[in-house]
Formats: C-alpha cells, structure tokens, sequence
C-alpha cells in the first residue's frame, strides 16, 4: 500500500480521504501500481485509472461509474470503495480505463442528501444559470463535466458507459431500477439491458425528454450509454446491509475485469421496460394532485382513476393500468409533479431484442 499512501496521505482508503478532504481542491497526484496500472488523482474524490497499454480489453470499454451525487445515499459509495480499495491493493487488475467518481464529497461528510442544491439537477448546463452560479454544487458539477469529457476524449473509440448510482428515501414497489436517458433515436442496447439483470435490477425506465441529471448529460453531450441507477434504500455509513447490493458489485467488478458477463438464469432474467406516458405540471393555484406524497415508486392506479386537475383540465388513468413515480405535489408552479408510466414490454435476457 506504500503507492496508495502517495494518493490517500496514510488514510486507509479512497473514501476516508475524501471525507477527510471534503473541502479542498486537492491537486492531481499520480502513481504506477507494481502491475503497470495508471492511477491518477483528477482531484477530491476522482480517480482515472488506466491499464498499461498492452493488457488486452476483451469487451472494449471504457467506464464511468459515480456514486454519491446526493450525499447521504451511502450503499453505493461504500460498494465504489471496495471496489477501488480491490483494484489498488492489486487484489485484481483492471483491464478497461475507469474513470471513477463520489461525487459531492461536503455533503456525504455532512450525511446530507446536498448542501446548496440538488446537485443532480445542475448537470447540462444548470451549473451556470443565474441561480446555481457561483454556488459549490454547481462548481462540482462543472468540474465533473469535464472531467468526463476529457475520459471520453480520451477513450474515442471504446464503448463508453456510464452507471450513476444512487439510492432512494422514498419506498418503491420495485426496490431497484434504472432509468435510461432520452436521446432522439436511441434504443437500449440488449448488452446493457443484461448487465442491469446481471445487477440485479429488473426495472428500466425508459426517458422521455433530456433532463439536467449527470446520467442525462453524459448521455446526450459525450454520448454515452448511461444510467441512473436505483439500487434501494438510503441509510447512514456503517448501516447498510451491503449483502443486498452484492449483484451491483459483482456486475461491475466483472466488467472492470474484462470479463465475459454470465449466462442469465431466474430470477434476474426478464427487465420489465416502463415508458413516460403523462408529465403531471402543477398548473397554479387551483391544481389539485390527488398521488399522496408518500405514494411509493410504481404505485399502480386502476383505468379511470382521476390523477389532477385545475379547474379547466384534468387527467385520469387511460384504458389500462399505469403507475406513479416521483410524485410530488410541493413543487412550484410549472414544474413536475410526477410522472405516470406504463409497462410497455419485457426484456428477456436470452432474446436479443432491443426494448
């Protein structure tokens, strides 16, 4: 570990050094583990991590993989740090470039989802508008950007993923999925939709406009095949029952290695596939939205069943079932209540179909 106290300054990982260094902009710092592998410290809580150029790269990659863009949702910031702790403890050898982040590093010190704002919010573009200029959070998330834009600058040619994990306060029917972010003309790839069962998510929800979330700018600006992932519940360090995320960590340690992905088998062998079909907008003072606050994740509503209205529209369930995610009724005028989606198909993993 002598190469790792370089990087670390005698913390005994990545983690506790970014806690420890929350505040600072550290400066980039470089070391060669014995096995030839690159590891570069881009700043606080940022390692880019290149294999020597002969080691071969069977699945052609290249990875982006963030944890804790909202700060309090630890599971997967502890799961990115084994992960790390593996690789530089030359426990196995990479063979794709990773670039690998924990992304707001002030407010997982405080335990907090964010500090300032929503740092989930401040990707393509938002970083600089008039209200997030200037503050901390929308300074990360500029120097994410190019971080990554540099990553895939320099990794043309590789197939670039990105995996955004997070975690969630709210309950949800279907404890983890994913959400896929619109890009005009774009369909899921079956690779990806197996590595998602392989994770053991078997949800997908399909995008339906460009959004400022950090999955949605690698997405639409580095084009990316990137995802949101929700992987379960938000608990403090030290609480989380890691048992429940082993297939998260198992999927990406099997792609870090190069290694071909399994062969799919129940229970994680079909992803059910969701499309938007309503956006609830809170229309003004009359709106009344009837999904209570505390509605879980893909709460299902009856055909028929009323959902909002203001006075002058209204929108009820369609001709079949559909259900609630993100419901909330708190958020300012012209801004999203909630979405109503519908399961639109299931993915099998030994098809080769394209949700």
């Amino acid at each position: 570990m002598k190469a790792t106290n370089q990087l670390f300054e005698f913390h005994p990982d990545w983690l506790s050094h970014t806690l420890a260094n929350a505040a600072c902009d550290l400066p980039e710092d470089k070391i060669s583990l014995p096995d030839g592998t690159q590891v570069s410290r881009k700043g606080t809580g940022v390692l880019w991590i290149t294999p020597p150029p002969m080691r071969p790269n069977p699945n052609q990659d290249a990875l982006i993989i963030s944890a804790g863009v909202h700060g309090n949702e630890t599971a997967p910031i502890e799961v990115l740090n084994t992960l790390a702790s593996e690789l530089l403890s030359e426990e196995w050898s990479p063979a794709c470039p990773l670039l690998l982040i924990l992304g707001n590093p002030p407010a997982m010190l405080a335990g907090e989802r964010f500090i300032d704002a929503n740092m989930n919010r401040l990707f393509n573009g938002a970083h600089g508008t008039p209200e997030n200029a200037g503050l901390p959070e929308a300074q990360r998330a500029q120097f994410l950007e190019e971080m990554c834009r540099q990553f895939a600058q320099a990794h043309q040619g590789l197939a670039l993923s990105h995996y955004d994990l997070h975690t969630a306060i709210r309950p949800s029917k279907r404890e983890r999925f994913a959400l896929y972010p619109f890009v005009e003309g774009r369909s899921v790839p079956a690779g990806q939709c197996a590595f998602l069962l392989e994770s053991e998510v078997e949800t997908l929800l399909l995008q339906h406009k460009e959004s400022t979330v950090f999955s949605s700018f690698t997405a639409s600006a580095l084009q990316c095949e990137s995802f949101t992932i929700e992987l379960g519940k938000v608990e403090p360090f030290g609480q989380n029952d890691l048992r429940r995320f082993q297939g998260i960590e198992g999927a990406l340690r099997r792609k870090f290695l190069g290694d071909p992905p399994p062969k799919a088998g129940p229970p994680f062998d079909q992803l059910t596939v969701f499309e938007v079909v309503h956006e609830v907008i809170n229309t003004g003072p009359s709106f009344r939205f009837y999904v209570p606050d505390d509605a879980a994740n893909f709460t299902e509503y009856q055909p028929g069943t009323l959902i909002w209205e203001d006075g002058q529209d209204r929108y009820q369930v369609g001709t079949a079932p559909e259900a609630v995610v993100f419901p909330n009724r708190a958020v300012p005028a012209g801004q999203r209540a909630g979405l109503m989606i519908r399961a639109r198909e299931v993915f099998r993993a030994d098809s080769h179909e394209r949700p």
